[in-house]
């Protein structure tokens, strides 16, 4: 069965990312999929967070804050809502979690690096966006940090990107928009590193239980969205 979109079941929206974005962050990167669209930017601290500082804890973090804009859906969103949505909190921590899988804290030094990720226009797919655009951000940073000799290597062992997929009319399919990602059978995002290795997963039955075989299947389907992200990530980052 045809896609909303017409596209293929492993076919994934056009994708594009436009880097040097805001002038004043030390990392940003505009990120688009499909009519999914994220501004990403990385500030550097040259401080530790006070949690780390108090434990006298060594090295540095990376941390990640995700909103929506009050126009990114069909229907405004207050800022008082957005400012109380438990949904961009978890969604903040699983971008936060998924860079730090790939950073050496203690390369990175006592700094802190947070990256921003807004949502300027949602058409599914937001949180995985965030993570392969906050990335690039991120990358950004660092490059930043060495050319301004605050640090002296690298700290990022490998690329890292997210991608969704999901069961719709019982046909696996990659990259979901918010129309298949609403009707669902089966929602999942992966986040996956350049090694092929998965740093989360996060799925669910949405209509009704799946089969282990399913899980399997729809991992293959990501692992190769992944990889796709992570050559545009060193396309622009080049």
């Amino acid at each position: 069965m045809l896609r909303p979109s017409l596209r293929k079941a492993n076919q994934m929206r056009p994708v594009s990312m436009e880097t040097a974005v805001n002038k004043w962050a030390e990392g940003s990167c505009l990120i688009k999929i499909g009519g999914t669209h994220v501004l990403c930017t990385a500030s550097v601290d040259f401080n530790q967070p006070t949690w780390k500082r108090m434990q006298n804890k060594t090295g540095g973090w990376v941390t990640a804050e995700y909103a929506m804009l009050p126009r990114a859906n069909d229907v405004r969103k207050t800022r008082d809502a957005i400012a109380k949505d438990h949904r961009s909190a978890e969604i903040s921590r699983l971008i936060g979690r998924a860079l730090r899988s790939v950073v050496d804290m203690e390369i990175l030094g006592k700094h802190t690096i947070t990256i921003d990720c807004d949502v300027i226009q949602a058409d599914g797919g937001t949180r995985t966006a965030s993570i392969t655009g906050g990335f690039v951000a991120l990358a950004l940073a660092v490059q930043w940090l060495i050319k301004n000799e605050r640090i002296k290597e690298n700290p990022i062992r490998e690329n890292v990107a997210a991608v969704s997929a999901g069961l719709w009319n019982n046909e696996l399919i990659l990259d979901l928009d918010y129309e298949e990602d609403s009707n669902a059978e089966m929602d999942a995002n992966f986040v996956v590193a350049e090694s092929g290795r998965f740093i989360e997963v996060q799925s669910t039955g949405e209509q009704h239980p799946f089969e282990k075989s399913q899980l399997g299947e729809i991992m293959d389907m990501a692992a190769i969205g992944a990889k796709k992200l992570i050559d545009l990530q060193k396309q622009v980052l080049s």
